[in-house]
């Protein structure tokens, strides 16, 4: 796996008011974030609502994505399913398209039976199966699960399984898992209200929902903590936390992508069940990017 680190946003996937994928969407998007310092791109995340597409979705939004993103800026492709099996299908399946590595989200759907024994096995057998570097993906917002320090550090031995995004936040169990890793294992923060904090730790960088709609703001606040100038990042990173939070755990992917539409991207609509925010949440949204100086 070559060296990477900086900022990566896990990409939205624009639907339009029927609930059709929006391709040109994609695409536009996809053309504009090429042109900043951008490390990469994480497709079938969480935010591109992922658990609301089809398989023939999914490949034919990665095929999309691998014929826009240049070959210097990483593609990992989310590849979690809860069966092994179908994890490791979809997953050669990206590396056919042309990712550079997955992703896999823990098994969750039978919580009180994803032991760590269950997740190391379920880990090791796609990390043998997989034709490119795994990263491990722990959101315990959504899963209920939160891969244990442990679980990671065994699993961080295997020669294939070469990191992991964090999106849960606590910072005492994200030291953890640096302890408990080998220096080359790479470990992205995936929440942007603790970005400062996690590179000082030691991330490499941060997979962050933010960086759809702000990643010029993003990349100045990682370029001030690899530059030293640590009271300015600190700075950086309270006036951007109210934005931060207002499209992630506020006003969630509806928010998200209302205030990608509000700078210029394409957002479009959350696919149903989930609901685009009301006049009042839009015009909170705005405030709060208005007093961060994103508009």
């Amino acid at each position: 796996m070559r060296e990477i680190r900086g900022v990566i946003p896990p990409v939205i996937t624009p639907f339009t008011e029927s609930g059709e994928v929006d391709y040109a969407a994609l695409v536009s998007n996809l053309a504009r974030w090429n042109r900043t310092a951008l490390a990469g791109y994480l497709i079938l995340g969480s935010n591109s609502e992922f658990v609301y597409l089809s398989e023939e979705e999914k490949v034919r939004i990665l095929e999309v994505a691998r014929e826009h993103i240049p070959r210097d800026k990483v593609l990992i492709a989310g590849t979690g399913c809860e069966a092994t099996h179908a994890t490791i299908t979809l997953t050669r399946r990206a590396a056919d398209i042309g990712a550079d590595a997955v992703m896999v989200v823990t098994p969750s759907y039978y919580k009180p039976h994803m032991r760590p024994q269950i997740l190391i096995e379920h880990y090791r057998r796609v990390g043998d199966a997989s034709l490119v570097p795994v990263f491990l993906y722990n959101v315990p917002i959504f899963t209920g699960i939160v891969l244990d320090p442990d679980v990671v550090g065994r699993l961080a031995e295997h020669g294939n399984i070469v990191g992991m995004k964090d999106s849960a936040g606590n910072m005492a169990v994200f030291a953890q898992y640096l302890q408990v890793s080998p220096r080359e294992f790479i470990l992205f923060v995936g929440s942007g209200p603790v970005f400062l904090p996690a590179l000082s730790l030691g991330a490499r960088g941060g997979i962050l929902a933010f960086a759809n709609c702000a990643p010029e703001a993003c990349l100045n606040l990682y370029s001030l903590f690899r530059e030293g100038k640590l009271d300015e990042a600190r700075e950086q990173q309270l006036t951007l936390l109210p934005a931060m939070q207002a499209v992630t755990t506020r006003f969630g992917i509806g928010g998200l992508k209302a205030a990608m539409d509000m700078v210029g991207y394409t957002g479009g609509w959350p696919r149903p069940p989930l609901l685009p925010p009301s006049d009042e949440e839009r015009l909170e949204i705005r405030r709060v990017f208005e007093q961060a100086g994103l508009l």
